[in-house]
């Protein structure tokens, strides 16, 4: 335990032969279960895991690849269903280190947040130790994730170094989660209808410790980005209409009815300038109106959105 809570650390594993051995021995004593969720490995994943002499150890095995994602969640329902008061996500690749786990743990067990994750992008060696790709990528993300979460705070949204209190165990819908790689996003705007506080922890960034990425970038560009603008909408609707009313929904709908409008009216300049050999005034300054009027809209949704949600900053 850890100041008296029963602390469960989830391992969702895929194909994690080579680090799973490290993770697992590696683990503070004072976590009471680790929960290994192996989502259909094509190696010696489990033989590692089921030889290894650890009491500790619950093995959920998916009966076939169900992604990252679902098999965090696998690991929230078993925490769930047991009486596990914080769960903490520590991947099989080796690259979360166990010595930053208390500080991962902190704000959840002392009440001041009911959600911390890592924030690898806070170090000043982040630029240097991460891909290039993947740090421009995170980044992109993590704008986007902002704008469909509502926590404007959180940087470093692609992070799966995190811990989750009982209270939101119980609350959110696990079977719901997206399965694969933009469960961190997803999870973040869950827990925002909710209005649980997140708190970033600054950690070092891990690389190149014999973990090999399973993450295709060109996939994740376009599916993550369609995901979070799904759940952008559907946290509107959760928390602005259904649990309560906010004049920021009208503003944003109205910033993106604009936003239609003007490319209506760009296309049509596109179409009327070769004919008439300029740009008709009239067009032009309809579609400037437009454009104005919607990011004007869009602003100050945003900006209320912010406001709205600056008492969930975890400390």
């Amino acid at each position: 335990m850890y100041k008296n809570k029963k602390i469960a650390v989830v391992v969702p594993c895929y194909n994690e032969a080579k680090q799973i051995t490290t993770v697992i021995e590696t683990t503070p004593p004072f976590v009471d279960k680790i929960i290994v969720i192996d989502d259909k490995s094509r190696d010696k994943t489990v033989v590692i895991v089921k030889n290894l002499k650890n009491k500790k150890i619950i093995l959920v095995e998916h009966r076939f690849n169900q992604g990252v994602g679902a098999a965090i969640a696998s690991g929230y329902k078993w925490c769930r269903d047991n009486n596990i008061d914080v769960a903490v996500v520590m991947a099989g690749d080796g690259q979360m280190l166990a010595k930053d786990l208390p500080a991962i743990l902190e704000p959840v067990v002392s009440g001041k947040a009911d959600y911390s994750k890592a924030n690898r992008l806070f170090s000043g060696t982040a630029f240097k130790k991460m891909p290039k790709a993947r740090y421009f990528g995170n980044s992109v993300l993590t704008f986007l994730t902002k704008i469909a979460s509502g926590y404007w705070h959180v940087v470093d949204s692609q992070t799966g170094f995190t811990a989750i209190n009982k209270k939101m165990l119980d609350l959110i819908d696990w079977d719901k989660m997206y399965p694969r790689y933009g469960q961190p996003n997803d999870i973040l705007v869950r827990l925002n209808v909710y209005n649980a506080q997140v708190a970033d922890v600054p950690v070092e960034p891990v690389y190149n410790v014999g973990e090999k990425s399973k993450l295709k970038p060109m996939k994740v560009f376009f599916t993550i980005p369609l995901m979070l603008i799904r759940m952008f909408f559907w946290r509107l609707k959760e928390k602005y209409i259904i649990r309560d009313f906010h004049p920021l929904v009208l503003f944003y709908l109205f910033g993106i009815f604009a936003g239609l409008i003007s490319l209506v009216l760009f296309v049509r300049i596109i179409y009327l300038w070769p004919i008439y050999g300029q740009i008709p005034q009239t067009s032009f300054l309809a579609w400037m109106l437009c454009v104005i009027a919607s990011l004007q809209f869009t602003m100050f949704a945003m900006w209320f959105d912010m406001d709205y949600n600056k008492d969930l900053k975890g400390k």
